[in-house]
């Protein structure tokens, strides 16, 4: 995604050190030389296309939708296979054109026909009306698409499809966990590996955390706060991610990365989220706090285990760090029910803890956006306590003064125990 950016700053270093005599300028030729290619990317010429293909497809839909009922149902049908087949010819001419980008939308648009076909097909023949079903028949010939083609699209909108399906299955039938959906993720997840694409990746997870939000908003976990369970799926995405960038493998290495990424920021919102809907800034339960479901526990205690296993094979001390925050945002659940006659200190403590163990994982281990979501979940927490509804506001503002002080104190301590190079 930033190789360009990357080419650019590489180009100019080599300049620089070929100009200080730091490398010989075989050496830098050398260098550019081993470098592959750079991908074609997407100029003017290309987005004034994309736009004018998304509006003959949607002036497509449209005059199809106005004589809909005009039209003889076997037409119909033949409408729409023509669509798709003129959507993959089209894709097929661009990739031997070397169009990259406009195949790629090609199988997108042939991919989102079929879904309407689907939808279109089973209101004229009166079929079942197990929506749900549609969306999932819809997913896997999106899925197939993206096999054959190759598309990052036709991806995505398989992902979106299985999405709405698991979020339609969690309510109708609110009694059962939707297992289903995890095997449709791995399978996205092992395409994305398989491609070693790091716009699937983000796909890939972006796709699991409406899973998790659906199942955590389930109507039996009645008194469960969501933002329990959301904690455990936030820390299995984090660990596994970790665990997943620890196998020496680019492939591994790439997809773990974005997956690690996407974990923390899940987990700064939960520090968020526990603070401003146990304490009641925002009520979704109206009994009291029940204990966790123990498949949610587990997840939670697994992806701690995996951040420690990741730190075990990398040697980095920033993952065990982010091992620490995972496990603090997990202790601080249980500690709202045993702090209910008055507000959970050591809850606000732990999630405090959590997230500057977040950031200081980051600037350890050199990971960007680590410390942003650290930095993110501190501002949170501080000011989901500083609000709160409940309790003293002069109690709470002596808690925030005191875990200050202890990081200021803890801050010149540490800036006296580490070397003169590297305050």
């Amino acid at each position: 995604m930033f190789d360009k950016t990357y080419r650019q700053r590489l180009e100019a270093d080599l300049a620089q050190w070929e100009a200080d005599g730091v490398i010989a300028p075989a050496a830098a030729a050398s260098i550019r030389g081993a470098l592959p290619p750079l991908s074609p990317g997407i100029n003017i010429a290309v987005i004034v296309a994309i736009v004018g293909g998304l509006l003959i497809a949607a002036a497509f839909l449209a005059f199809v939708a106005a004589h809909w009922t005009e039209i003889a149902r076997l037409l119909r049908f033949a409408i729409l296979l023509a669509g798709m087949i003129v959507a993959g010819g089209l894709g097929a001419w661009f990739v031997a054109s070397g169009r990259i980008v406009l195949a790629d939308l090609c199988s997108s648009i042939g991919a989102i026909i079929y879904g309407a076909g689907i939808a279109l097909v089973g209101q004229m023949y009166h079929l079942g009306d197990d929506f749900a079903g549609g969306m999932l028949l819809w997913s896997i010939g999106a899925f197939a698409a993206a096999l054959l083609t190759g598309s990052r699209g036709a991806l995505a909108v398989g992902l979106a499809a299985a999405c709405i399906w698991t979020c339609m299955r969690a309510y109708d039938a609110p009694d059962a966990l939707h297992l289903q959906f995890v095997v449709v993720w791995l399978i996205a997840a092992a395409i994305a590996l398989a491609w070693h694409s790091r716009v699937a990746a983000h796909l890939v997870a972006i796709a699991v955390l409406p899973w998790w939000i659906a199942t955590s908003l389930r109507f039996d976990f009645e008194g469960v706060q969501p933002s329990f369970v959301l904690a455990n799926g936030a820390a299995l995405l984090f660990g596994a991610g970790l665990a997943i960038a620890a196998v020496p493998l680019p492939r591994a290495r790439g997809l773990g990365s974005v997956l690690a990424i996407y974990g923390a920021f899940a987990l700064a919102v939960v520090a968020f989220l526990e603070v401003t809907t146990v304490d009641d800034l925002f009520r979704l339960r109206t009994s009291t706090t029940a204990a966790q479901p123990s498949w949610a526990i587990m997840c939670g205690v697994a992806g701690v285990v995996l951040a420690l296993a990741s730190a075990g094979v990398t040697k980095r001390v920033g993952e065990i760090l982010a091992a620490c925050a995972i496990g603090l945002v997990l202790i601080a659940a249980p500690v709202w029910p045993a702090s209910a006659a008055g507000e959970p200190w050591f809850a606000y403590a732990a999630l405090l803890c959590a997230m500057l163990c977040l950031v200081v994982s980051g600037v350890l281990d050199d990971v960007r956006p680590r410390i942003v979501a650290g930095w993110l979940g501190i501002a949170g927490v501080i000011a989901a306590i500083t609000w709160a509804v409940k309790g003293s506001l002069l109690r709470r503002s002596a808690f925030l003064a005191v875990a200050g002080v202890v990081a200021v104190v803890f801050a010149t301590a540490l800036n006296r125990a580490l070397p003169r190079a590297e305050r």
